[in-house]
């Protein structure tokens, strides 16, 4: 049991600790990014990201991203996204770890959707 609460504990304060980023990441210039074409990543499975993304997102999850990245073009802005924002932040730090410079963390697909007023698919 007290594991148990340790572990939502620390979960909790991990999701607070996004939400604070998410917000602080969004008010910094990710609208700016997106007009000037960064292209929206979604690491969600192919099953999640079929049911609806925003329009025009290249879709590569992240259980396939230390394979895929190959695909993208390391000298584009990328802007992550999944479903929380758990695992667009750890795809982030992958893309970095592979050379990629212009990599930041959207966070919640639909927040950054609903953020910046982009279509949905």
């Amino acid at each position: 049991m007290k594991n148990l609460i340790i572990a939502g504990s620390i979960l909790l304060v991990i999701y607070i600790g996004y939400r604070v980023y998410k917000y602080s990441t969004l008010d910094n210039g990710l609208d700016k990014l997106v007009k000037e074409g960064a292209v929206i990543l979604d690491v969600r499975t192919p099953q999640e990201f079929e049911m609806e993304h925003i329009k025009g997102a290249v879709n590569i999850s992240l259980g396939t991203i230390r394979e895929r990245y190959v695909e993208l073009d390391s000298s584009k802005t990328y802007i992550t996204v999944c479903s929380h924002g758990l695992r667009s932040v750890k795809a982030e730090s992958i893309l970095k770890e592979k050379g990629f410079k212009h990599v930041y963390n959207g966070g919640a697909w639909s927040d950054l959707q609903k953020k910046l007023g982009l279509p949905v698919k």
